[in-house]
């Protein structure tokens, strides 16, 4: 299950905003680029009433695994989680979040991927 449409990032623009202007969090396995929202980035992509959302970038590298196929699971598997966390509780602030994971072999293990993920969306406050 992927990203709503309007819950993705996209552009040059929008990266180079994020990579300028975020708060960091690190962790184990993965970086978190935090930033709030710059409605006025996404005016060419012809989105409106977007400062309400969270809108979110996953970023695997090839050094995490080569397989196309094995870095498209671990996308959807964090795709999931948020989706599911972020409809149920509807809390979410309006910021742009850029998940980079790190070089690691944990491609096996979801519960360890899951639980950093969570801990940093608690650590950098997009979630309560």
């Amino acid at each position: 299950m992927a990203l709503p449409k309007d819950m993705r990032l996209k552009g040059h623009r929008t990266f180079n905003y994020i990579h300028k202007n975020s708060i960091k969090y690190y962790g184990k396995l993965m970086t978190f680029k935090v930033v709030r929202s710059n409605s006025e980035i996404l005016l060419s992509h012809k989105h409106k009433n977007t400062s309400n959302n969270l809108r979110v970038a996953i970023s695997i590298s090839k050094k995490v695994t080569k397989k196309a196929v094995d870095r498209n699971k671990i996308r959807r598997i964090l795709q999931e989680w948020l989706l599911k966390n972020i409809k149920n509780i509807n809390n979410h602030k309006p910021y742009w979040l850029l998940v980079n994971l790190k070089f690691g072999d944990f491609c096996n293990d979801k519960n360890q991927l899951l639980e950093e993920f969570q801990s940093l969306m608690f650590k950098s406050r997009l979630i309560k």
